[in-house]
C-alpha cells in the first residue's frame, strides 16, 4: 500500500470534513434544544412536534436527494475546470429545489391536521385534539419555509463539490444560533418576548431556514465562493441533476417507509423496546453521525473532482481511502460505544436529554447501542462509499443496497426472527446489524466492479465538460482545503 500517498488523501479529508462535521454537530445540538425546550411546554408539545418531524423529513430527503446531484456535477466540472456548467448547474439545482418545496407549502396549510390526525385512526383511537392543533400549526409554520430548505441543501452541497465546506459551515452555525435562542425567547416567552409555545419554536425553525438560504445565495452570487450564478439554458443540465437525485431521494424515502413497520414491530414487543430503540439509537447518531456525515461529503468531493480532472485511478484510490479512515475512526468509535454502553447510555445527562429513565427503556437502549457500535465500521463504509458513487453520478447502487437492506434484513429479518420465530427483541439486534452489513458489502462490491467511471466519463461529455481539460485551474479552486486559506474562492469566484 501507498502509506505517503493515503496519508495525503486523509489530510485533504480532514480539511474538507472538519467543517462538515462541526456543521452537523451544531445542527444536532440545536435539534436536541428544541426537544429540551417542547418538553418545558407541556407534554402535548412534545408528541406534536415529534409527529409533525416524521412529515419534515420528507422535503428533508428530496433536499438531500437534490443535494446530490449538485455536488456530483459541482465537484466533476469544478475539476475537470468546467465553470460555466458548474455555475449553471448549481443555478438549475437550487431553482429545481425551490420549485419542489412549493407542494409542501400548500399539503402544511390545507392538510396539516389531517396529517397530524391520522396517526389516532392508524393505532385506533383518537389523537388528543391539542396534540392535533399544535402539531398541524408547527407543520404548517414549518411547510412554508420547505422551498428555502431545499435552497438551503442544495446551496450547500452544491458549494460542498467545489471543495468549500467551510462556507455552508458558517452559514449553518450562524443559522442554528439563531433557531437555538429563538427557539428559547419564541417557545418560552423570555426577554419579555412573547410566550408563543410551539408556534414560537416552528418560527424560530422557518426563520433560520429562510436565513440559511438567503445568506448561501449571497454567498453564491458574491465573490466569497468559487461558484456563481448563470442563467439557466441547458436543459441537460436539468435532466443530469434529477437522474442522480431521484435515486438518492427514492433511497431516502425507501429509508423513512421502512421505519413505520418496524417501530410497529417494537411496539408489539412493548413500549419500552420501542423506546429503548429510540434511544440508543440517538446516543449511537450524537456519537458519530457527524463523521459519518462528513466522510460522505469528503469522498464525494474528491472522487468527483478526480473524475473531473481525467483521473479515474485517482478518484477509485480516494474512495477506498475515505472508506478506510472511516473504519479506523468511526469503527474505532463503535467498538468503544458498544463496550461502554451501559456507563454511556445510562449517564445522568444522557438521560435526562433523551428521557428514557424507566430502568426496562435503559436496558434495551443499551442494547440497541452495542448493536450500533457494532454496526458503526459497517455503516460509516456505507455512508463513504456511497459518497463516493454519488461522487460519480451513481446512486442506483447506493438504492439498491439501502432498499435491499432496510425492506429485506432491518425489517424483514427483524419481523421473521422476533416475531414470526419468537426470538423477541434480540431477533431485532441480528436485523439491524446483519442490515448495515449487507448495505456496506453491495456499495462495496459496487464500487470495486461496476462501471461508475465510464458513466460518469459520458454524463460529463453529454453535458459538454472535458474531463482533464482544467487540471491546473482545479488544483488552485481546491488548495484551500489542504492550505486552510480563509477566502476559498478568490481565485477563480470571478469566472
Amino acid at each position: 500500500m501507498d502509506f505517503p500517498r493515503v496519508r495525503r488523501v486523509w489530510r485533504r479529508v480532514f480539511a474538507l470534513a472538519w467543517p462538515v462535521m462541526a456543521e452537523q454537530t451544531f445542527r444536532t445540538a440545536m435539534r436536541t434544544t428544541d426537544v429540551i425546550i417542547t418538553a418545558l411546554i407541556s407534554p402535548a408539545a412534545v408528541v406534536a412536534i415529534g409527529l409533525a418531524d416524521l412529515y419534515a423529513r420528507f422535503p428533508l430527503r428530496i433536499g438531500l436527494g437534490l443535494g446530490g446531484g449538485s455536488i456530483a456535477l459541482s465537484s466533476q466540472d469544478t475539476g475537470a475546470g468546467a465553470t460555466e456548467n458548474r455555475d449553471e448547474a448549481v443555478t438549475q439545482a437550487i431553482l429545481i429545489g425551490a420549485l419542489a418545496g412549493l407542494p409542501f407549502v400548500a399539503f402544511g396549510l390545507l392538510f396539516g391536521e389531517a396529517a397530524i390526525d391520522v396517526f389516532g385512526t392508524i393505532v385506533g383511537r383518537e389523537t388528543p385534539p391539542e396534540v392535533v392543533r399544535l402539531g398541524s400549526t408547527y407543520l404548517a409554520v414549518v411547510f412554508a419555509t420547505a422551498p428555502a430548505r431545499h435552497v438551503a441543501l442544495v446551496g450547500a452541497r452544491a458549494l460542498q463539490g467545489t471543495g468549500d465546506t467551510r462556507t455552508p459551515m458558517y452559514v449553518n452555525v450562524a443559522a442554528n444560533s439563531v433557531n437555538i435562542v429563538g427557539s428559547a425567547v419564541l417557545g418560552l416567552g423570555l426577554f419579555g418576548a412573547p410566550d408563543l409555545g410551539v408556534f414560537g419554536v416552528g418560527l424560530a425553525t422557518a426563520g433560520a431556514n429562510v436565513l440559511t438560504a438567503g445568506l448561501l445565495i449571497a454567498a453564491i452570487a458574491g465573490t466569497w465562493t468559487p461558484a456563481n450564478f448563470a442563467r439557466p439554458r441547458d436543459p441537460t443540465l436539468a435532466r443530469q441533476l434529477i437522474r442522480v437525485s431521484a435515486p438518492r431521494t427514492i433511497e431516502g424515502f425507501g429509508s423513512e417507509i421502512a421505519e413505520f413497520p418496524f417501530n410497529a414491530l417494537l411496539l408489539g414487543f412493548g413500549e419500552a423496546v420501542n423506546a429503548g430503540f429510540q434511544l440508543g439509537r440517538r446516543v449511537y447518531q450524537q456519537v458519530t453521525g457527524p463523521f459519518s456525515r462528513g466522510y460522505n461529503v469528503a469522498a464525494s468531493v474528491l472522487v468527483g473532482q478526480a473524475l473531473g480532472e481525467g483521473d479515474p485511478e485517482g478518484a477509485r484510490f480516494n474512495g477506498w481511502a475515505v472508506a478506510g479512515l472511516g473504519v479506523a475512526t468511526v469503527g474505532v468509535i463503535g467498538v468503544g460505544l458498544a463496550l461502554a454502553a451501559e456507563p454511556v447510555v445510562t449517564h445522568p445527562t444522557v438521560v435526562e436529554l433523551f428521557g428514557g429513565d424507566d430502568p426496562a427503556t435503559l436496558e434495551y437502549a443499551v442494547a440497541f447501542a452495542r448493536v450500533y457500535g457494532l454496526s458503526a465500521a459497517a455503516l460509516v463504509c456505507f455512508s463513504a462509499l456511497s459518497g463516493s458513487l454519488q461522487g460519480a453520478s451513481e446512486t442506483r447502487i447506493p438504492l439498491l443496497a439501502r432498499v435491499t437492506g432496510m425492506f429485506g434484513f432491518f425489517l424483514g429479518l427483524s419481523w421473521l426472527l422476533g416475531e414470526t420465530l419468537g426470538f423477541g427483541p434480540p431477533g431485532t439486534y441480528v436485523g439491524v446489524l446483519l442490515a448495515y452489513v449487507w448495505m456496506a458489502a453491495v456499495v462495496a462490491l459496487g464500487f470495486a466492479y461496476t462501471g461508475w467511471a465510464p458513466r460518469a466519463a459520458d454524463m460529463m461529455a453529454e453535458r459538454g465538460t472535458e474531463a482533464g481539460a482544467g487540471t491546473d485551474e482545479a488544483g488552485a479552486g481546491t488548495a484551500h482545503a489542504e492550505t486552510g486559506d480563509e477566502n476559498p474562492g478568490s481565485d477563480d469566484a470571478d469566472v
